[in-house]
């Protein structure tokens, strides 16, 4: 079990019953998912490969490669042609990913992160390649170099924006 379950079934757990009086425990906010999404603008593979060699370095987990529904001239793509990629993180790996952003990520760009609220229970932000250092990629400069944005999507399933914002607030994290 990762110290941020422990902490949630510990701490967090009993602060939302608390604060929220749920009749059931199934009810309790919590994460579900964290989705990362990036896009590759120019077609090169040496980008396409470093890409995905970094982030499935960061995660741990293999990434699923995304294909283009629909031809583009203008950006010279044809229909089925690999534009990107995700990779879906659930349970352990999903909260290792999630303490290496709260160590690793957050504290040094603290003031320029914004996150964004599609629904009562998703999240997202947007990194660049400047805001990524992870200690993983340091050693491996040449494919650190490469990475576009990556899009983080976190997905839980709180009812209520007040649910989401207490569960964030309780994780630490910097949200205005």
């Amino acid at each position: 079990m990762h110290y941020l379950e422990f902490y949630y079934k510990t701490v967090i757990k009993y602060d939302l019953i608390n604060k929220f009086n749920y009749s059931n425990i199934n009810e309790l906010p919590k994460f579900k998912t964290i989705i990362l999404n990036f896009n590759i603008k120019n077609n090169k593979i040496k980008t396409f490969v470093s890409t995905f060699v970094a982030i499935e370095l960061i995660t741990q987990k293999k990434s699923i490669i995304t294909n283009a529904k629909k031809p583009n001239l203008f950006l010279k793509i044809r229909k089925g042609q690999p534009v990107g990629g995700k990779i879906v993180l659930q349970k352990t790996k999903m909260y290792h990913f999630l303490s290496l952003l709260m160590l690793e990520i957050f504290p040094k760009i603290s003031n320029s992160i914004k996150f964004k609220i599609n629904s009562k229970n998703t999240f997202f932000t947007t990194l660049d390649n400047k805001h990524l250092n992870f200690s993983t990629l340091k050693k491996h400069y040449n494919l650190y170099s490469l990475i576009p944005y990556i899009t983080i999507t976190i997905i839980t399933n709180s009812k209520t924006h007040k649910e989401l914002f207490f569960l964030l607030k309780s994780f630490k994290f910097n949200i205005k």
